[in-house]
């Protein structure tokens, strides 16, 4: 039997001063790539411990992923204050040089949720990834206008019945890519996805497994 991934409390240096993070590991199973999940917007009560983040980074553990939950700046224990998503941009990046110094070789992923999901989608164009996971991004109060898109494999996830970020808002931004990502509607699904996290956990699981 595999022992269970014990999660790591740490703290990395980011431009603001330090940022609490957790780090987690697959137990025994080699680890195939890394992840770093952005978690929803701070001044609302997200932190890393949200439970759709907690999600994503686990769908990724079981996805033999080392995985990185940080804090955003003057979140909980992290040094700064809050930045309207222009400073949390360099902290994801931050996050993501920091995982790849640990973690030299394999994919580089990013994930996010809701305010996370649109740090990630402009951390993903600033910075070249192997794949993003954004679920129920909220794109135009935060990336609305982007220089590019990111050049990887791509997935967006969102509830038709989210109440934070209309479904309507997400598919025209999607129709507007070309390419653009997958976007995977979960029926009867909120903003948190209550209920309905196991979904999330495994639509997740099989996007990395197809695009690996």
């Amino acid at each position: 039997m595999n022992r269970l991934p014990q999660p790591q409390k740490i703290s990395i240096r980011g431009p603001a001063g330090d940022l609490e993070a957790i780090l987690e590991s697959p137990g025994d199973e080699a680890i195939v790539g890394v992840a770093v999940i952005c978690h929803p917007h701070p001044q609302h009560g997200g932190t890393m411990h949200n439970k759709v983040a907690h999600t994503l980074a686990r769908s990724f553990v079981r996805s033999n992923f080392a995985v990185l939950r940080f804090n955003f700046r003057g979140t909980e224990g992290s040094d700064g204050v809050y930045d309207n998503g222009v400073g949390e941009l360099d902290d994801a990046l931050a996050a993501m040089a920091w995982m790849r110094q640990q973690q030299a070789e394999g994919p580089l992923w990013l994930a996010g949720f809701s305010f996370g999901a649109a740090i990630a989608v402009r951390a993903a164009v600033a910075h070249d990834v192997d794949g993003l996971i954004a679920v129920a991004p909220a794109i135009f109060r935060f990336a609305g206008k982007l220089d590019a898109q990111p050049d990887c494999p791509w997935l967006i996830i969102q509830g038709d019945e989210d109440e934070l970020v209309a479904i309507d808002e997400t598919v025209e931004w999607v129709d507007s890519l070309d390419p653009g990502p997958e976007l995977l509607v979960v029926p009867g699904a909120e903003h948190f996805f209550h209920g309905r996290l196991h979904d999330l956990r495994e639509a997740v699981m099989a996007f990395v497994a197809d695009n690996r």
